[in-house]
């Protein structure tokens, strides 16, 4: 190519090249009331600088800060394909705040990261308020994030998520199991569906069964059901810490890998945990999971939550004052199983 072919030519804008400055300032105008209802007194400025500044409290004596990341895995496809998007933002801060909730922290601020091929103001906005519900249902700041426009990298009508949350908790209150001995009794927190794990298996079981996302699903579409975000349980177990000190001696955030694998996170080496499935009913969507993938128990407990989303692990003399004081928060409350000591080759949770 020449120098007069290079001069000729119509002059290129960023728009010619797929990114619309325009749109993204726009989603930033529209996502600005969304945040503000998050806001917490340490914020210390507003959406749009270059970073964002939180003045940690003055109420903790050694603070520890927690932070967490983490996505919505291939849930997303199914809002893809189900064309919602109001509910993924929820699932996207239950994550991050889930499980930095686990060792004691206080969730304070959130980021979000939004990336997609072509910018849908919509739909972006409908994602982050998503986020920002799940903010206010956390207690924790939207405080900031980032919107990526990146053409070529993204098919037509998709994005990625990320999250990241930090908390603080006092130094002398980090719940890390340590405390957890023989005895000890492991309640479960209802969950509110499959959460965000386990998706790759159940679109495959919504494929083989030829499932019909419009359909009625117990007073609801199957779709619905499948998209119902998660819970956060920050709010009932931060009082919990507050009002019965020192009564939570574990916790167990159950996402991928199920109750067998997450319980044992928590566990030292010479404890089991014993999980009686009959303490607690299957919620329909497991049930129908299960019999439409022709799927196994023991494949069930290390995939999906089966209605259990954060395990409690308190001794006996507190079980009953922590599940009424969580109950009385609105948590659905089960004693599901006991801590043993553990037998040799003995696996350090059993479903059974």
């Amino acid at each position: 190519m020449n120098a007069h072919t290079i001069s000729s030519q119509s002059p290129l804008s960023y728009r010619d090249a797929g990114v619309d400055i325009d749109a993204g300032d726009a989603l930033v105008d529209r996502i600005k009331p969304f945040a503000r209802k998050t806001m917490r007194p340490e914020v210390m400025g507003g959406i749009g600088g270059f970073g964002a500044l939180f003045k940690l409290s003055e109420k903790y004596r050694e603070p520890v800060l927690v932070s967490g990341t983490d996505g919505v895995g291939t849930k997303l496809r199914l809002a893809f394909m189900l064309d919602r998007h109001d509910t993924v933002g929820q699932d996207l801060v239950a994550m991050s705040v889930n499980d930095i909730l686990v060792q004691g922290a206080e969730p304070l601020f959130f980021l979000d990261y939004f990336a997609c091929g072509k910018l849908d103001v919509d739909t972006a906005a409908s994602v982050v308020q998503g986020i920002a519900r799940g903010c206010e249902l956390a207690g924790c700041a939207l405080i900031g994030g980032e919107t990526a426009e990146m053409p070529g990298m993204y098919p037509d009508g998709e994005y990625d998520l990320a999250g990241f949350a930090v908390g603080a908790v006092e130094k002398s209150e980090i719940i890390d199991g340590t405390r957890i001995m023989p005895g000890d009794v492991v309640l479960g927190l209802s969950s509110s569906g499959a959460h965000s794990n386990g998706y790759s298996l159940i679109r495959k079981i919504v494929e083989v069964s030829k499932a019909d996302f419009s359909a009625d699903f117990h007073g609801r579409s199957l779709g619905d059901a499948l998209l119902e975000p998660t819970r956060i349980y920050v709010k009932p177990l931060l009082q919990v810490f507050r009002e019965l000190p020192g009564a939570v001696k574990g916790l167990a955030h159950i996402t991928g890998g199920g109750l067998t694998e997450n319980v044992p996170r928590i566990l030292r080496e010479d404890l089991i945990a014993r999980i009686d499935a009959r303490n607690w009913t299957l919620p329909h969507l497991f049930r129908w999971l299960q019999e439409a993938g022709q799927v196994a128990d023991q494949e069930m407990h290390r995939v999906f939550n089966c209605g259990i989303g954060m395990a409690v692990v308190v001794s006996e003399a507190d079980a009953d004052a922590v599940a009424a004081k969580l109950a009385g928060a609105g948590e659905t409350v089960y004693r599901i199983g006991r801590i043993d000591q553990r037998g040799p080759d003995e696996a350090q949770c059993v479903v059974g």
